[in-house]
Order: C-alpha cells, then structure tokens, then sequence
C-alpha cells in the first residue's frame, strides 16, 4: 500500500527530498495534490527538514490514494527513484462486454435529467475531496455498486447500445464519450435573437450537451486520447491528474456539463492517472475512444472518436437539444480554474498579480550562462521568453529535455530482455504543454510593456501574433492593440515596384484586407498548416501558426482555445515571387466557432472574407450559419470531403447560398483523392480574387473600435494608457513638419547648441587664434560660450517642452513609461510620413534638376533634420539644464531660483527603467558633460552606491546592424528601423542578478551603442575622419569590452575603420586602459567560416599589427608595437563569424536561426569572459565612469592623442601608488640609517688597530646584503601591490617599470651614501688613532704622577687638609704637563691646498687660465664677495645677431645655473663639516668633479660660455668651501689638543685622588662619575643620532602624513596654505626658490607640529627609554655580572653597547684608575643613578626648545621629508613649476597645474611686459617660442617635446583648471613686476573675475582632492 510505503520509508524519503524541497513542493502543488493553502502554510516554514516532514504527514492524512499520486508524483520527478518506494499496482475493473461498458462508463442526458442526484454527487464528492481521488474515481475503482444506474440513452436503446447505422457494432465499446475539460468551453453567448436584432450581436448556437461518465480503461490496452486535430495521437501530460482537475470540475456544479475523464494510457498496469478528456468545445460532450483505435469513418455518430482532430473537432450531440445556459460567472469561475491550474504547472502563481516587467526578464543572472533546455514544466516561460528575446525560431517549442535513462527494458540476468520491446507508451517525462497555452499564460503574467516587447520578438520571427487573447482572468476576451503598437513594418507594393520606393508603416496603423479562417465542427485536417503552407513562399517554408505536425503542437490545449491569431503577408516588389501584390492579414481561431461565437462575431465584422472549414453540416450547424444572414461579409466554405456525408453537407450549403450571398466560387474542396498542395493552390488563387475586389481594409487601430462595439475588452482601455495619450497628443497635434518643429519648439539644441559645441572644442584646440594671444583668445572665447549659455537660459520653456516635463514630471511610473512609448510612437509615426515625402520629392528632383546640386544639398539637408525621437526632448532638458547650471556657477543665477534641478533625477528613472540614455549628441557631435554627470550621479544615489559596472560598446560601419546586434543579445530598446539610423552614442543599464554579482564583479552592464563609422552623411564634410576618431577614442575608453562589428568577410573594406580603432586602442594603452575586443564579422553563414577563414584572421592580425606600428609613428612612440600590445585580442577565440538577421527575402523572412544561436554563443563568452576577468581587475563604478567621460572627452576636444592623458581615476591611482612607494622607501631608509648609525657607532668604538684594511670591504658586503634584502622587499611589496586587486591599478600598469627603476634608482644612491659614509667613518677614526695614542701615553704618566703624590701623602706625618691637598694636586698637574713633551696635529693652510687643488685642475686649459688664476686673490678672500654675471661670461660670437633678448635670455639662464651650483656645492661641504672629522683633500676634488660635471651636463650646448666664467665660478665656490674648510680644521685640532684633552680629564683625577687620599669607600662616587661623564655624553650623541630618524617616522604616520603622502598632495597643501595666507613674499620664495622655500616650509611645520602637539617630548623620552633599557639589560646581563674587576665590568658594559654608545675612552680610564669596587656593587650603583641620567638628558633637551631641537640633530627630518615630496627636482622648462612624479628615476616628468610664465619672470621681447600665457595652454595652440635649447629659432608649442622629451604638458582639462595661478597673477601683477623689473602684464579682463574661492576649487580639482 502507498500509505504503508510512506510511513515504511519515511526517513529515506526525507533524505531524497530534502536535496530539492522546492521544487517537490511545487510539483504537488500544481498537481492538486496539496490545496493552495497548505502549499502556502508549507512555503512559510523556514526549515527544509521540517516542511518536507510536515508535507509526508498531509499526504498520508489525504488517505492511500493521495499517497499513490504522490509516489507518482516523486518517481517523474527523481529519475533514480528506488524501486521499493515506487507506488504499488492500483485495483483496476476490466471492462468485459459492451454492456458493461455502456454500464460502468456512459450515461446519456435524459439520464442525468432522471438522475440529477448522480450527477450533483459528482461535483460535490469532488468539492470536498481537492486533495485526493474523485468520487467518480473512488465509485469506479472501490465501490463499483454505486455506479449511477444505466438508463435508456438519447439514442433510444435501453441498453445503452447505439442504433444501426450510426456506430460501428465492432468499435461500440470504444466509443463512449467524454467531454473536454476546458472552462473556455462554458462560455454561454447570447442568443441569436440579439444579434439580429442589433446587427452586431452575439449569435448562439443552439447548443446540446452530453455529459457522459466514464471509467478507467483496460491499463493494459489504453492509448492516449486524440481529442486535438494539431495533436493527433498525442498523449495527455503526466501532470495533469485528477487531482487537478477536480479543482475545475468543481466550477461545473449545477450547470449540467459535467466533464469526462480518460485514463492516462502511458503508465504501467494498475498506475494510470486519470485525465481529463480534451476536446475543442467545452459547451458540447466530446468523444473518447476507450482502447485508442482510430475510428475516422465514424464521423456521424453521436460517440464518434474525435481522435483524430483535437484541435478543431468537437463532437455535437445530433438531437439538437438545447442545453440551459450556464451562468455567466460560473462560466468564468470555470476558466479561471483552468488557468490557475496552468499557472501553477509553469510557476507563474506569483505573477498573476505583480506582473513580470520587462528589466526582471533582462536581468543577467547565473541561468544566462546555463542551457536553455528545458526540464519541467516550469523552465517553459522562461524557455519560451529568453529565445525568443534572442529571436531564437525554436522559442515557441515546449518539448521538456530528456532525462539520462534511454532505455524502459530491463535485463534478466542472462542478458535476455524481460518485458515488450516495443510499446505504444509514451515516457511520462515527455509530457508538456500547448505552445499556445505557454504564450497565453506568458502574456496573462506580463506587464503591458512586456506584452509589446513580446509580440515585437515575434513579429520578428514571423510568429502569428495573439490578436484577440481568450478571457483568462477577464470576463472578456482582449484585443492585443497596444501589445503590437511597437512593430514596424516596410514593404514594397507592387504599386511601387518600377520606382523601388517602400513604405514602412506601423503595423496596428496600415489598413489592409482582413481574411480570417474559423473551424465548425470537427476536421481531420489542419487549418493552421494549411495557412502556412498558404502564406508561405516558394522555397521559405514557415510555420507562422502553431499546428499538430510541430514540435509539442500535438499537446492538448487548456486555456489557449478562443485564442484569434494573426498573421501577415508583406509583398517585396517581386511580381514574380510575390503571392500577393499587397499587404495581406490572415487571422486563425482556435476551437470551433459555436464555442467562441464572440471571437466569430468580431472575425466576421472586421474581416474581408471569412473561411469557414468543415467537414459537415446538419441542422444544428445550418441553424448556426442561417444566423449570419444579412452580414456584409463574404464566406467562403472549405469543406473536408468525407464519404456518407457529402451530400447532406450539400444540400445544407445550397440552402445556404442565397442566404449568405454565396457563389459556386466560395466553395472550396479537399476531395480525399487530392492532395493538400492542389488546396492551397485554389485558396491561394480564392484569395488572389478577393485581394482584386477590392475588399474592404481595414487597420488593427479601427479594429479596436469594433471590439468595443461587441463588448470585448481593448489592452489600451486603462485610465494610465490613456492620461499618457491624451498627455502626448497635446504634444503631438502641433508636429507637421519635423524640421519646423525642431526650430520652433526645441530651440537650444538647434544652432545654439552647436555653437556651443564648436566654441567648447576651439578652447581647447586654438586652430582660429592667429596673431591673438592664447590667454586672450581663450578669454573671447569663454565670453562667447557664455554669451551663448545667456541666451539658452533666456529662451522661455515652449509649450511643447512645458508639456514633455509635464508628462515625464508629474504622472506616475507607469503613466510616465506609457508616456515615453506612446511619444516614440506618434514621432516616428510622423517621422515616416515625413521622410517618406521628402524622400519622394528628392527622388523627383534627382530626375528633373538634373546637376543642379544646391536645391539637393538642401533636401538632403531638410531630410537629415527631419528626424524627431524622444532623446531630441531629452536633449532639450539637458540643455536648459547645463544653461541654468553655467549661469549658477556664474553667479548670474541663485540656487533658490534655479527651475530644473529635478530633471537629472527623472533621467535617471528612466534609465533605471530600461530607456537609453543618450551619451553623445549626434547632431552636435558634443557631450553635454554636466547634464550627463549629474544624471549618472542621481543614478548612483538611486542605486545606494552599489553600481559597479562592466561597459560593453559596439563600433562598426554604419548600418551594419550594430544595434540590432545589441537589442539580440541583451533584450535592450536601441532605435532601430525607425527611420534612421543611430546618431552619436546612447547607453542602456541591465541589472545583474543578486546572486550573481559577486561572481560577475559587477551590480550593472552598461551597454553604449555608437553611430556608425564612415556614415555616407558625413563622409562629404572635412572632418568626418576626425569624427569617426574622437568617437571610436571615446567609447573604447569609457569600454571594457568592445565589439568591433564588420558585416563582411573581408576585412580589407574596413580598413579606414581599422586604423580609427587602433589608434585608439593605442591612446588607452598608453593610460594603462587595455580592453577586450572581439570581431564581430556579420553576414558569414558557412559553417566552415572559421576553420576557412584561419588565413584570414593571420591577415587581419598582420594588417592590424602593420596599423598598430604606423599609428604608433604618428602617435610618436618609439617603441616597437603590435596588436596585441595595446588590447586583449586572441584572433581564436574573439573572432565571430555570425550569419546574416534573415532567413530569406524580406519582409516575409524570419530571423535566422544561425543569428539568434551564434549571438547568443557570443552573449554566453561574454559573460564568462566578465566572470574570468572580475577577480582580476574591479569594475568601474558610476563616479568613476564620470571621471572617465570627463577626462576622455577633454582629451578628445583637445585632440590629444599623441601622448597619454591622465584622468582623475588615473591620477587617483597613480597617487595612491605614488603614497605606497613613499611609505615602502622610507621603510627602506630608515632601516638603512638605522644600520648606518649603528655601524659609525661601531666603528668609534673600535681601535685603529682593528680597523685594519679588510674593515672596509666587510662593511661593503654588509652593504651589499642589507641593501639587496631592502631591493627585494620593496620589489616584492610593488609586486604585491598590483597583484592586490586595489582600485583601478591596471590604469598605472604603466607606470610599475617607472616605480621598478626608482627601487633600483634609490639602492643605488643609498648604495653610495652607505659607502661613503663608512669609508669616511673609518678615515675620520683613523686620523684620530694617533692623537689617541699620545693621550693614552699622558694620561699613563699622569696616573703615575698622580699614583706617586698619593704615596707621598700618605707618608707624610700629619693629614693634609682638603686645600693643602688641593695644593699639592695643583702642583703636580702643572709640573707633569710642563714635563710632558706635548705633540699637537699641525695647522694646515687648508686654501693652498684647494688652490693646488683647482690649478691642478685647470692645468690644461691653456695659458689664458693659467694668467687668471695667477692673478686671483687669496681664496679666503672671496668668501665675502657675491658671484656676479659679467658680460664676458657669454661667448655670443656663435650667433649672428647678438641682440639683447638673447644676451638676457642667457643671463638669466647662466644666472640660474650658478645660484643651482653653489647651493649644491654649499650643502656637500656642509654635510662634510657635520661629521666633525677632520679636513680631507678628497673633499676639494670631489667639489672640482661635481663642478665639472654640472657645466658638463647644463651648459655645454645650450650655452656657450667664456673661460673665465668658469674659473670665476669655481674661485668663488672653492674660495667658499676653503674658509668653510678652514675653520673645520681648527675646530678639529682645538677639540683634539692634548693639552685640552687632559684639563678636562683633571677634576676626575683631583676626585679620585682626593678619595683614595682619605680612604672613602669611593664605588658609589666612581658609579656617579661613570653615569655623568660617560654615560650621558654618550647618551646624548645617541639622542642627536635617532631622534631625527624617529621623528621622521612619527610625523609621516600622524594625521597630517597624506599632505606629504606624495608630490600632489604636497602641492596643494602648499599652494592653499598660501592662498590663505595671501603674502607676496611668500608666493616669490616658493616661485623662485622653491627647494629653499620648501626646505623652510617642512621645518617649520614640523616646529609647529610638536609645538601644538607636545608630541616632541614623548618621542624624546620613548627614544631614550629605548636605550636606557638596553644599558639596564646590560648591567644586568650575566657577560657582566660574572666578571671579576671593573676593568673587566666595564669592558664587556662597552663591548655590549658598541653598536648603540660611543663611551669616551679618556673618561672611562679615569674611571677606573686605582677603581677595587665590588663589580655586583659597582652595577648596582650605576644602575641607582640612572634615573638621574634619564632625567638629566631630557631636562637638556627640554632646555634646548623646539627649533634648537632641530639644529642639535645630526639626521635631518626637514632634509629627509624633503625627499619625500621633492621627488626629482626637475621643473617645468617653461614655468618652472616642479615634477610631481612618484618615484625617483622616473620616464616622464608632469606636472597637474602649470602657472603663468610671468611669474617666473618672462616678459616680452617687445613690450617688456610680464608674460601671462600659460604652457598648457601653449601646448595646444598655434604658438612658437625660442629659447636657448632652439638656438633661438622659432619652435611650435605644439612640438616641445622635440626639445623636452621628457616632460609632458598636458592641456588644461578645463577652462577653469589654471585659475589659482590666474587669480595670484591678478592680485600680485604689480608686485611682480616690480620684483623683475619689467612692466606688469595686461591681463585679460576675465581673470579679474575669478574669486579666491573659485581659485581653491580649481586646484581641488586639479590636484583630486574633492
């Protein structure tokens, strides 16, 4: 039992269903065999485990039988389902003899009248049992004695057996009738009565009903029903149960049509499911054969099989009794069952209210990536809607996949096959439903907006459209008018055919003949294939209807009957190939026509001509038909010839003649002896005469106008279609003419706009400045671009555009999208009667004007303009919103009065919305910048932020089907066959999936379609070229991935494009932006195309590759380049070889299906390209998507291709970058200066002795090792860096080999720095070793002089008082330092030997030098003399006209030179007189070298300078250093005379005589003299050492480190801080002196910083109790605890501190001379004082203050920060402003601001007036200059870098970019001048006006910092 196999296997059960609860859940639900609401109590349980349990324990509560349907439910649904689960055989009753039969099976309508009890138990036996069997069941397989008794039936036989003659005596048990279960069959019409009356009634048929009972069948010969003409043979899905069904039977209660059920034929013995039976007219009891054997000769009986014919048969009881109408409602609750249940199959429950929207379908989800097959019922909708978007052919197929099992044979275990071979059973998986039934319930679920988009697709694809759709969740069935509003359609009527004219029309607007085809009564033939056969041309078969020979068109339909198709046929001007000469309708009802009498009456009012198919009439018919008597329509009947009834079908239709006004003629018949194609062959022909009568046309519009007449719903007849058209026709009815209108009514974007457009692009590109100066003719120019802003913002809104804001601004979401289409409706509906007028007059004018080209130009010229769309509105609020913006930041406007501050908002809603956005204006050839902006930038807040984004473009030829290429693979709505073609660029958004964000890298893929390139419209103009490449440049920037579309083969016919898209492929490239391409190469249908054409992608890479060199040589690269350098190109796998859009001649051709697969192969790599990519690079955001479209469009008005740009999202990262490396090199140095101090340290600590001449090359491997682990760390860290995923890192991909050589750069320098500093380390403690010895040998004598007085003392006879000893030491000391033979270092002349020195130098440079140098003064002498320029300096004798100019010109640059030099020289020889070594002759020739080599590099060829500069120079700089040198020398000997030396060693002697004389325990004192004389000195050497190199640290990590985080951010903090302050004085240092200016600037805000902070004392006292812990650790430690004498204590303390303290030897022997101490006692002495110690050392520099701090330090802060942000020191060779390149060694120098060149002191030859033009913006006019570097020739700005290759200029990136150096020019003009001694600037007006707060937002901007 089931009920026992549930509760035996409960937990396995549970186990197997808890890996797919859901969809088990919906399974049962849709089948009926949970009610709706347990499904929902169930859905509401969170747990898995516990909704399944809970779910088990309904299905045994529902008793065995809902147990059985459940295991047949899990054993369809889990292919391996085990077998001892499976449901057990059912009882079944086996039908043994006609009587019984007729007993257990049928029951007539006389018998139900007897009986009604029977009949309402049924329907209440099924109302309380939803869940389980129903009654009839229960009666017919558990209690057969309560089987309603058999009475005589209508035929008169009391024992239920038919009269001779009607049936088949030997099919009589195969004959019992059931009726279809289809509530669209309760429909009851009116009756005929009201037609006649009205004209335009219903009329109703008399209709009679057989409800006839029926029994399971033999399982074991049963075969499904044939109850469908399109499904003959065709099995019922196993998902319709009877379960199911008992929830629409209940509907049938009281009405007296109770359905029939069949049994399933496809199950194994005892499991068959009962069904119901599916016939075509639900008022009317259809037939059923019991055991499936076809009875086609049967047609007249009353239990005739309709088998054969279930899609137009339907089986009408031949009494012709009239049943009682059915109730209206309960005819509605019927069908609203059935579509319940069909919504439930497919899981469209949940959108039956919340209808599915168009941008739910498009989003991109996992499932875009995964098969289209498929498996349940479910997957239909989507299967059906996701080909169909794709414009696949296969979209309407509802066929479900297979599963893995192939086989239903099983082997013994011999191998023998057990059970049949061979079996008429169908596999249960096979079940589905009617494609019919899937697009009715696909458009019941969708919103209107979905419904068009739909009916569009398949238009498309050439599927019959849904004209009337049956009443599904209506009372009344619909016309689907506003559903085909969007289709289009051209054509060429034969009218036109000699001109080859068209006309392109919307579908619902074109009146053309109506035919329609209807079915009555049953017909063994299709009607729908007879159509296609019909429509379709010779050789281009489609099926345009669904029919029974099609994949699933067998399945029965269950709500799709009443369904009016439509279809069309479109001639293409081919007399000879064309079926019709004119446009055609064709409409198809499905189901009869007595069941649908609505539709009928609609069809037979709208229609030309209507075919009536059928294979017989009767009374009941005839009584039907009579009822059109009088109608205006022609009818013509298509009889299916049968034998037996042909003649009574006759003498019915002659009859029938005079009453329809019918003619010989309108009879068409298919004789059995003929095949079909003799039948379309006279259909055709009947059609032919009808379309040449001149029938009656009539247009979808007007049809709508009937419908309501008959009462039948119209889709547009909703309160929000309807406002929105009223909105758009106030808009509408003042459009005649297009290009009128645009002058009239849209007034900014005519030539205003345009204006703008080129005034915006000649700032930037200078081409009409001639003889004007650049700052001057930039000034005009704002004054004209403002000039034009005023007069937008002037222009009053029209009545048109108050109307269009009023449409998109105040309805609601769904008027407004209402609104939007229904404007794109009505505009290119007026578009096309206007084109195609214009076209007709330029075609008249070609033929009679003749060469007269100017009145063409002008046509050609009105038709360009005649284009009118919704994005011309949108353009028009874009451009009142950047005039009102412009005159805002003017401050010609307040906030408060700005109007249109909400319109970005509403943009960006229709974005959201699906529209596209247009990008680029077409017309203009100009993007709206700050309209597009701030749209993007409301869409971004809509978002919440979340708006990552993967920007996918399309570039290609124009018309080459880009667009439409876009719309295939992303359901997107860019304008197509509209009129025309796409101008500028339009962007679409398409939401990813939740689920699918994360593994996609993105929330959004925004799609850009472009105009085409080399469009023939443009192609006349100069500049198309030039177009086509700002265009491509821009797109493939803003792309990630683009698609390079070319519609031919041959790529040699795209070469031009090529070459646009390699250069600018280039151009990203060299901005780190390298994005994915694929070719795209349309119009390749063979499938060898790839395979064939391998030869022709290596070609094509060759050409690119050739394109790729030559561009990078006009682009001035110099390194050799391919393709795939610059873009992410496999020619294997990003070539695509697409077939042509059409299958076939258009218009009647379908897509091709090749198209629809190959596109959607290309959509499926894309995605999985983006799921690849995304952990690799992050996607794009809105803000950053703005920044780029600002930057590329800058650069692209610019045309400022040659060289890189750097946008703000590249700045950004490159600053970051740049910050990283600053944090990663002070890591570095640190770490190297640290090892540097301890080293020195090391070295002082050692004797000369061990300094031996392998010291040196140790410390060089040291070096080596330290600095080659420094290498590779920071290398590593750079490494790690770009591989860390950060934000935007592949833009600075370039930049990695820059930051690389700087790693290397820097351990070089540091290399050196390390080496010379050892080297001089050791030099400076070996010059010491000899006077150290000497001391050593004093103080030796010292201590026995003082060793011998301490005898004599003691042996004196009375105690010496304190002063008398003091005496006697006195005398002592002077009598020993008088004996003592002191040898002092002799003092040098230091300046003889620098003046040896720099002779030695110049001793081959002729007499001349030598007479000079003979003749200078002593060296010392020009210490206090100035270096001053004297004319002999300049050796002019090389230029012909040695004018002033140029003698200043080379002043100046001499002069800069010199003060540059000196200040280098000044700070070596300082650097030198810091280590407090003694004088080094090295030091002479390295000044000489370093002078040599700064006149080698700066002068020599820029300058040509005369001998005595160069001796002067080095005079004055070694006369300099020689003084400097001097006093180091002295300084050296006093510090180091013995004398002096030893005076300061005496009061330690006196205090240890002293005590040792009066016997004091002296450990205690000899500890306070150790922690004051020698550690604190040492100490405080170690504080001067670490605490620069510690401040350093601590300020780069405090709060203010990002303003010295990199140069950038450097620069804006110096230059606002300025600003603030406003002091001229300070803007000249930082002008003219700016490495001392920025050396004073890090000083003195790191005084203040620690003066605010207090932070100085904290770092003082964190550094000192860092060593005063290592000294604790060290008197501790057990090396010297352990030792025996304080010599031994004391050497090993120092041994240990060696690295840390350099300990004064002289003070520590005093120390220990005559020291006994206890070594323990000694340590704990010292160890008591130490606090002192630390309290003392910190009072000492608490005393210094916080700048005296800075001067006692021997590591710089200041000098190390400056390296930090001084990066290079290179400066602009024209303004001077500074690099602000990371790094060290870098390729290119830049700068983010450039300054007016008079503020560096250049002024006019001419006028002497202080120059106020701008390098960035000489760089981008037609300027020259000439300097020293062209030999004073004459150079265009344009080409700098000829001269300065390594610095690039980049143009201002907007007109506001350079006003901070604009505004400080304004205020300091005067001041300036006077500073150089020339005339002030005449600025331009406009610089006046700027504020100071507009000069501190222009470098916020420029610098990134907002």
């Amino acid at each position: 039992m089931a009920f026992e196999t549930i509760r035996q296997g409960r937990e396995r059960l549970i186990a197997l269903l808890l890996t797919t609860p859901d969809p088990v859940l919906d399974e049962v639900a849709s089948l009926g065999i949970v009610t709706e609401e347990e499904y929902e109590a169930l859905e509401k349980l969170a747990e898995p485990r516990e909704r399944i349990r809970r779910l088990l324990i309904k299905i045994q509560r529902k008793g065995e039988r809902g147990c059985e349907q459940f295991l047949e439910c899990l054993q369809s649904l889990f292919p391996d389902f085990p077998p001892d689960l499976q449901p057990p055989g059912r009882r079944c009753v086996t039908q043994t003899n006609d009587a019984e039969s007729l007993e257990g099976g049928a029951f007539s309508e006389k018998n139900e009248a007897e009986n009604p009890e029977a009949a309402v138990t049924l329907g209440t036996n099924e109302l309380e049992n939803p869940g389980g069997a129903t009654s009839l069941e229960k009666n017919d397989l558990e209690n057969p004695e309560n089987t309603p008794p058999h009475e005589e039936n209508d035929l008169g036989n009391p024992d239920g057996s038919p009269s001779s003659g009607e049936i088949d005596p030997q099919n009589s048990e195969d004959a019992t009738s059931s009726e279809k279960n289809d509530p669209e069959k309760l429909e009851e019409p009116e009756k005929p009565e009201t037609m006649l009356s009205s004209g335009k009634g219903v009329v109703t048929p008399n209709s009679a009903t057989t409800p006839i009972k029926d029994e399971p069948e033999n399982p074991g010969t049963a075969l499904p029903s044939k109850n469908d003409p399109e499904s003959p043979g065709g099995a019922r899905s196993s998902e319709k149960d009877a379960a199911a069904v008992s929830s629409k039977r209940a509907d049938f209660e009281g009405s007296g049509n109770i359905p029939s059920h069949g049994e399933e034929g496809k199950t194994a013995a005892g499991k068959g499911t009962i069904e119901e039976s599916r016939a075509e007219s639900p008022g009317i009891a259809s037939s059923v054969e019991r055991n499936g054997a076809e009875t086609p000769g049967a047609g007249a009986s009353v239990e005739k099989s309709r088998a054969e014919t279930p899609e137009d048969s339907v089986s009408v009881d031949r009494s012709g009794t009239e049943v009682p109408e059915t109730s209206p409602n309960k005819v509605h609750a019927g069908r609203r069952g059935a579509v319940k249940t069909v919504l439930s199959k497919l899981r469209l429950r949940k959108f039956r209210n919340g209808k599915l929207r168009l941008r739910d379908l498009l989003e991109i989800s996992p499932e875009s990536l995964k098969d289209w097959t498929p498996y349940v019922l479910g997957d239909l909708p989507w299967h059906f809607l996701r080909k169909l978007m794709a414009l696949n052919g296969t979209a309407r197929s509802t066929s479900l996949g297979q599963g893995t099992s192939d086989e239903d044979t099983s082997e013994d275990e011999e191998g023998r096959v057990s059970g049949d071979v061979f079996s008429l059973r169908e596999d249960k998986s096979r079940a589905s439903l009617h494609p019919l039934d899937v697009l009715c319930a696909v458009l019941l679920c969708s919103d209107s907006f979905l419904q068009q988009e739909i009916l569009s697709k398949m238009s498309m694809c050439q599927f019959a459209l849904p004209l009337l759709l049956p009443a599904l969740d209506t009372p009344k069935c619909t016309l689907m008018l506003w559903a085909m509003r969007d289709i289009v359609r051209k054509w060429r009527p034969h009218s036109l055919a000699d001109s080859r004219g068209f006309r392109a029309e919307s579908l619902v607007l074109t009146s053309m003949p109506t035919i329609s085809f209807v079915r009555l009564g049953s017909c063994s033939f299709s009607k729908s294939k007879l159509l296609n056969e019909v429509l379709s041309p010779s050789q281009q078969h489609h099926d345009f209807f669904i029919h029974r020979d099609m994949d699933s068109g067998n399945v029965p339909r269950e709500i799709a009957d009443g369904l009016v198709e439509i279809s069309w046929y479109f001639p293409a001007g081919r007399e000879n190939l064309d079926l019709f000469p004119e446009p055609i309708a064709v409409t198809n009802l499905r189901g009869d026509i007595e069941s649908h009498w609505p539709q009928f009456s609609f069809l037979t009012e709208v229609s030309s001509a209507v075919f009536i198919v059928t294979e017989s009439i009767s009374e009941k018919e005839y009584a039907l038909l009579s009822s059109l008597q009088g109608s205006a329509t022609k009818y013509y009947f298509i009889l299916n010839s049968q034998a037996g009834k042909a003649k009574k079908t006759l003498g019915f239709l002659n009859i029938l003649a005079p009453l329809l006004d019918m003619k010989k003629s309108q009879l068409l018949v298919k004789e059995q002896s003929n095949n079909s194609a003799e039948l379309v062959k006279k259909l055709r022909s009947t059609l032919q005469g009808i379309m040449s009568s001149s029938p009656k046309s009539t247009s979808i519009q007007h049809m709508a106008v009937t419908a309501r007449e008959l009462g039948i719903q119209v889709d547009e007849d909703d309160g929000e279609c309807w406002t929105a058209l009223e909105h758009v026709q106030e808009i509408t009815s003042e459009i005649q003419d297009m290009a009128k209108y645009k002058r009239e009514m849209l007034r900014l974007q005519g030539d205003l706009w345009k204006n703008l457009a080129k005034v915006e692009k000649e700032l930037c590109r200078m081409k009409g400045q001639r003889d004007v100066s650049p700052e001057d003719y930039r000034s005009q120019l704002r004054e004209r671009w403002l000039e034009l802003r005023r007069q937008q913002n002037q222009c009053d809104l029209t009545s048109g555009m108050v109307k269009f804001i009023s449409g998109i601004g105040q309805l609601c979401p769904a008027e407004k999208h209402h609104f939007l289409k229904w404007m794109k409706f009505h505009l290119d509906h007026i578009a096309r009667g206007n084109l195609s007028s214009l076209r007709a007059e330029y075609k008249e004018k070609c033929r009679t004007l003749g060469d007269d080209t100017q009145q063409l130009a002008e046509l050609d010229e009105l038709i360009s303009a005649s284009s009118l769309g919704v994005e011309h509105f949108l353009r028009e609020l874009g451009q009142f919103y950047e005039a009102e913006c412009s005159m805002v930041k003017e401050r010609n406007l307040g906030n408060i009065q700005r109007q249109f501050v909400c319109l970005p908002g509403i943009a960006a809603d229709l974005m959201l919305e699906g529209f596209p956005m247009e990008l680029i204006d077409g017309d203009a050839a100009n993007i709206p910048l700050q309209w597009v902006t701030d749209v993007l930038t409301e869409l971004h807040a809509k978002l919440g932020g979340r708006s990552r984004m993967v920007v996918i473009t399309v570039l290609g030829v124009q018309s080459t089907g880009k667009s439409t290429l876009l719309n295939t693979m992303f359901g997107l709505q860019f304008a197509v066959s509209s009129g025309r073609c796409t101008r500028g660029a339009f962007m679409s958004l398409i939401k990813v999936a939740e689920n699918f964000q994360q593994e996609l890298g993105c929330d959004f893929i925004l799609v850009i379609d472009t105009e085409g390139l080399k469009a023939p419209e443009l192609a006349k103009l100069e500049d198309s070229y030039e177009h086509d490449n700002e265009l491509a440049t821009l797109v493939i920037g803003l792309s990630d991935i683009t698609i390079v579309n070319m519609a031919m083969e041959n790529a040699t016919e795209m070469k031009d494009v090529l070459q646009i898209v390699v250069h600018a492929f280039l151009r990203m490239e060299e901005i780190g932006h390298k994005p994915n391409c694929q070719f795209v190469h349309q119009n390749v249908s063979d499938v060898s195309a790839h395979e064939q054409n391998m030869r022709d992608r290596k070609h094509l890479l060759e050409q690119l590759d050739e394109m790729t060199k030559a561009a990078a040589r006009l682009e001035k690269q110099s390194r050799v380049m391919k393709f795939s350098d610059i873009m992410d190109y496999d020619p294997e796998k990003h070539s695509w070889y697409i077939p042509g859009l059409w299958h076939g001649v258009p218009p009647m051709a379908p897509v091709n299906m090749g198209y629809s697969e190959s596109v959607c192969e290309l959509k499926k790599y894309l995605l999985e390209f983006m799921r690849h990519r995304s952990p690799r690079r992050a996607s794009k955001n809105v803000p950053q998507f703005i920044k780029w479209v600002r930057s590329l469009w800058n650069a692209v008005k610019h045309e400022n291709f040659i060289f890189s740009f750097r946008n703000s999202l590249v700045a950004e990262a490159y600053t970051q970058l740049s910050v990283m490396y600053a944090e990663w090199e002070w890591d570095f140095r640190k770490e190297i200066h640290l090892w540097m101090s301890k080293t020195e340290t090391t070295i002082q600590n050692q004797s000369p002795d061990d300094l031996g001449p392998g010291t040196f090359e140790k410390l060089r491997l040291e070096i080596h090792q330290i600095l080659h682990s420094g290498e590779q760390k920071m290398l590593q860290s750079l490494q790690s860096y770009f591989e860390s995923g950060a934000g935007n890192l592949h833009l600075v991909e370039k930049y990695r080999e820059d930051f690389h050589r700087s790693v290397t750069f820097l351990r070089h320098e540091l290399e050196s720095h390390l080496l010379c500093k050892s080297e001089e380390a050791i030099r400076i403690q070996k010059g010491r070793s000899k006077i150290d010895h000497l001391q050593t040998g004093y103080m030796k004598t010292i201590e026995g002089k003082v060793d011998g007085l301490l005898r004599d003392c003691r042996e004196r006879d009375k105690a010496l008082k304190p002063y008398e000893l003091k005496r006697e030491f006195a005398k002592m000391w002077k009598e020993t330092l008088s004996e003592l033979p002191l040898e002092s270092l002799p003092l040098r002349q230091i300046h003889k030997d620098i003046h040896y020195q720099l002779c030695k130098d110049l001793e081959n440079r002729g007499s001349l030098v030598k007479q000079m140098l003979h003749k200078a003064q002593n060296l010392l002498t020009y210490q206090s003399k100035p270096f001053c320029m004297k004319k002999e300096y300049l050796d002019l004798a090389w230029h012909k006209a040695a004018v002033e100019f140029i003698t200043q010109q080379c002043t100046r640059e001499l002069e800069e030179f010199t003060k540059s030099l000196m200040e280098e020289c000044r700070k070596y020889v300082g650097q030198k007189v810091h280590s407090q070594g003694d004088y080094d002759q090295t030091y002479c020739r390295e000044l000489l070298w370093m002078i040599n080599q700064r006149l080698q590099e700066n002068v020599t060829g820029k300058i040509r300078i005369s001998a005595s500069f160069e001796v002067d120079l080095k005079l004055h700089i070694l006369g300099e250093a020689a003084s400097t040198f001097q006093k180091m020398h002295e300084d050296f000997l006093k510090k180091n005379d013995p004398q002096c030396r030893l005076e300061e060693l005496r009061p330690q002697y006196f205090s240890t005589f002293r005590d040792l004389y009066y016997e004091k325990d002296a450990c205690q004192k000899r500890a306070f003299d150790f922690s004051h004389q020698c550690l604190i000195p040492a100490l405080w050497e170690y504080m001067k050492k670490r605490l620069g190199i510690e401040i350093v640290d601590d300020f780069l990590s405090s709060g203010e480190s990002i303003e010295y985080g990199s140069r950038s951010f450097f620069q804006f903090t110096v230059q606002k801080k300025l600003l603030e302050e406003m002091d001229f004085n300070n803007y000249m240092k930082y002008v003219s002196n700016y490495e001392g200016f920025v050396k004073a600037w890090i000083q003195t805000c790191l005084i203040s910083h620690y003066r605010e902070t207090g932070g100085l004392g904290e770092l003082e006292r964190m550094v000192l109790a860092t060593i005063m812990k290592k000294i604790r650790d060290a008197l501790e430690s057990s090396e010297c605890q352990d030792t025996l004498t304080i010599s031994e204590f004391l050497e090993q303390f120092c041994q240990v501190m060696c690295k840390e303290l350099v300990i004064s030897k002289d003070n520590l022997e005093v120390i220990l001379f005559k020291n006994t101490a206890s070594v323990r006692q000694f340590s704990a002495d010292i160890q008591t004082f130490l606090p002192q110690v630390e309290e003392s050392i910190l009072l000492g520099w608490e005393e210094l203050g916080g700048e005296m701090v800075f001067t006692q330090l021997q590591f710089k802060p200041q000098d190390e920060i400056f390296k930090h942000v001084f990066g290079c020191g290179k400066q602009c060779p024209f303004c001077k402003v500074p690099c602000e390149a990371g790094g060290s060694d870098h390729k290119q120098h830049f700068a983010s601001v450039h300054r007016p060149k008079g503020l560096g002191g250049y002024s006019y030859e001419t006028t002497d007036r202080l120059v106020y033009s701008l390098c960035s913006s000489d760089v981008a006019s037609s300027k020259s200059f000439k300097n020293l570097n062209t030999a004073f020739k004459w150079h265009p700005y344009k080409d700098y870098r000829q001269f300065y290759p390594t610095w690039c200029i980049q143009p201002d990136p907007s007109i506001s970019a350079s006003d901070y150096w604009k505004f400080i020019f304004t205020k300091f003009n005067h001041q300036f001048a006077r500073e150089y001694n020339v005339q002030p600037a005449n600025l331009p007006p406009e610089w006046k006006k700027i504020t100071k707060e507009q000069a501190l937002q222009s470098i916020r901007e420029a610098f990134n910092m907002e």
